[in-house]
């Protein structure tokens, strides 16, 4: 996301409520509720102003009864403890609904990113999605939870004030008002291009999350290289700018921060010079002014405190408007129920373009793939392989074309008869930091313990979870960090062929494991895949030598298509690509000898 596009569309201050509401849920009620008993809270609280007005006059009238000031005391020191017991009420509701509306947040977002094309995914950097998802979200809580319930009572209790002081005297009443409307014009003009600066900030340091993810993930390379100054001078570039944006949003709000909570609190600035010549006048009695003067005083606290949270409500505005535009990412077009059945589980790409934003890789690529063959894509890096195995996959939409299976559009099946129907295999397969039989279970979720056992068995992998520690409840780490790279893919394979789906995309899946566990591998996948519709990228040509058809791919186009024999004797890109094949493993076998 752009900070152009974070500019551009910050949320409403009015709308802050909607998206409260609407991730709320079935917890609006606890919202509501907790505004109600704030405002009663905020009544209690009210009660000893009035109490101190009362004490005044009679004082001032000369009564003399200890007792009587006591039970004003007491009363006084009842009405503040059932204030703090509903506001404490108050508060318990709304921390119970907010900690559901962040939950909802999270998932919402999590459900939209599974919804979306993963092109659209990888566009975005990792340490972007990660602040928005954690950092963000987390900054939202003072915010729900405080704002619904006290910005309500914080309102309503000067009002009361106010309209009292009305009552008691007009005149004055106004005059407390002054210093407080001079105090809100420039609390407005803090806000004035709040969203702006704060989405600036926001943008600045999203940047330098990505940054930040950047370097700690490639540290290795950074140190091998010795490029850690360049490395780091980027991360500080990012951190300055961040610091930066920080220190002018800041710059630009503190003036009208300071103005505000400099001149609002004056309440008193007008009532006390202009009431005391009220009551030199004789319009005015020396009990009442006291009363003012106190009640007046007591309009500053509650609103000063409202006020305060506008900078809440403008940063929650810029993030609910953050999660929104991810919510308007576009998704995969897929009905909720399949609109056909598949006759078979053969595939067939019709016309099939597809561009990485404005730059067109696969250039209308006709491939038919039998139900229960093996085909293999090969071409040089960067031909369009691995595009292909996305699309077949449904990861991504064709820009143009149709990929049909069993003779049906993949755009009108459900995303669940889709996902039923293939399993998908790449070289970077992710384990979660679960159990080995966690991560294999995946494919299956309902798959039993013997069952995630014996499919480690089919597929090769049992002898070395054996090994582990803790054997198939050893934990794997985040990414599968404990284990080697080919393990992670054996793993990877187990997962999928679990899943048992009729089609299975291999994506040069065995591209780090020595040659021993290759072979392994192949066996094991030739064995497991028997009656399956096969799709193979790989590198090493002589894995594939003996597909059903093998599709020679060259700069998104289909170059040639056959089988290995078919292909050798076309002398066309297969069989240079062969022989260059060839010539790397006899000289890595000479290397060895040697």
């Amino acid at each position: 996301m752009s900070k152009k596009a974070t500019e551009k569309k910050p949320a409403p201050r009015l709308r802050l409520l909607s998206y409260i509401f609407k991730y709320a849920r079935d917890k609006k009620r606890d919202y509501q509720k907790s505004v109600i008993l704030a405002a009663i809270g905020v009544i209690w609280g009210m009660v000893p102003y009035f109490i101190i007005g009362w004490m005044v006059r009679d004082l001032m009238a000369g009564h003399r009864g200890f007792i009587h000031y006591l039970s004003l005391a007491l009363m006084m020191a009842f009405f503040w403890i059932m204030r703090v017991g509903f506001h404490t009420w108050s508060t318990r509701c709304s921390h119970r609904a907010t900690f559901q509306v962040l939950a909802n947040v999270r998932k919402t977002i999590c459900d939209k990113l599974a919804r979306v094309p993963l092109g659209t995914v990888l566009d975005i950097p990792s340490g972007e999605l990660k602040n928005t998802l954690v950092e963000r979200v987390d900054a939202m809580e003072t915010t729900l939870a405080h704002i619904l319930p006290e910005f309500t009572a914080n309102l309503l209790a000067p009002l009361i004030l106010f309209i009292y002081l009305l009552v008691i005297d007009w005149r004055l009443a106004l005059c407390s008002l002054i210093t407080l409307v001079l105090g809100l014009v420039s609390y407005a003009g803090m806000m004035k291009d709040y969203e702006v600066k704060f989405g600036n900030y926001i943008h600045k340091t999203k940047v330098l999350n990505d940054t930040a993810v950047e370097y700690i993930n490639g540290i290795e390379v950074i140190k091998a290289f010795g490029r850690s100054d360049s490395s780091y001078g980027k991360f500080v570039t990012a951190a300055r700018e961040a610091a930066d944006s920080c220190i002018d949003w800041m710059r630009s709000t503190i003036w009208y921060m300071s103005a505000a909570l400099s001149v609002a609190p004056e309440t008193l600035l007008l009532v006390l010079p202009v009431g005391g010549l009220f009551v030199l006048q004789g319009s005015l009695t020396p009990v009442r002014y006291v009363q003012i003067i106190i009640l007046a005083f007591g309009l500053v606290t509650p609103l000063i405190t409202a006020m305060s949270y506008s900078d809440d409500i403008g940063k929650a505005g810029v993030i609910f408007a953050e999660v929104d535009q991810l919510m308007q990412l576009p998704e995969l077009v897929r009905p909720s129920q399949s609109q056909a059945v598949p006759k078979d589980y053969s595939l067939t790409l019709e016309g099939v373009r597809f561009a990485y934003k404005e730059q067109e890789v696969l250039h209308g690529i006709n491939l038919t793939i039998p139900q229960g063959s093996f085909t293999a894509l090969v071409g040089p890096s960067g031909s369009g392989k691995t595009t292909i195995a996305r699309l077949l996959a449904s990861l991504w939409e064709p820009a143009q074309g149709r990929i049909l299976l069993g003779g049906v559009d993949l755009r009108s099946l459900s995303a669940e008869d889709a996902n039923l129907a293939i399993a998908y295999v790449n070289q970077d397969n992710y384990l979660f930091n679960l159990s080995v039989r966690e991560n294999i279970r995946l494919g299956r979720p309902g798959a039993t313990d013997q069952e995630v056992e014996e499919i480690a068995r089919q597929s090769g992998c049992y002898e070395f979870i054996s090994q582990l520690e803790k054997g198939f409840d050893t934990v794997v780490g985040d990414g599968g960090s404990h284990l080697s790279g080919g393990e992670r893919q054996r793993l990877a394979i187990a997962r999928a062929m679990l899943k048992n789906a009729p089609v299975l995309i291999l994506d040069e899946a065995t591209a780090y494991t020595d040659p021993e566990n290759e072979a392994l591998i192949q066996q094991s996948v030739a064995g497991l895949a028997r009656g399956k519709t096969l799709i193979v990228i790989a590198h090493r040509l002589s894995t594939v030598s003996d597909a059903d058809q093998i599709a020679v791919i060259s700069q998104g186009r289909l170059d040639d298509l056959g089988t290995h024999q078919t292909l050798l004797a076309h002398q066309g890109l297969y069989s240079r690509l062969w022989a260059a094949h060839i010539e790397a493993r006899d000289s890595e076998g000479r290397r060895i000898d040697a």
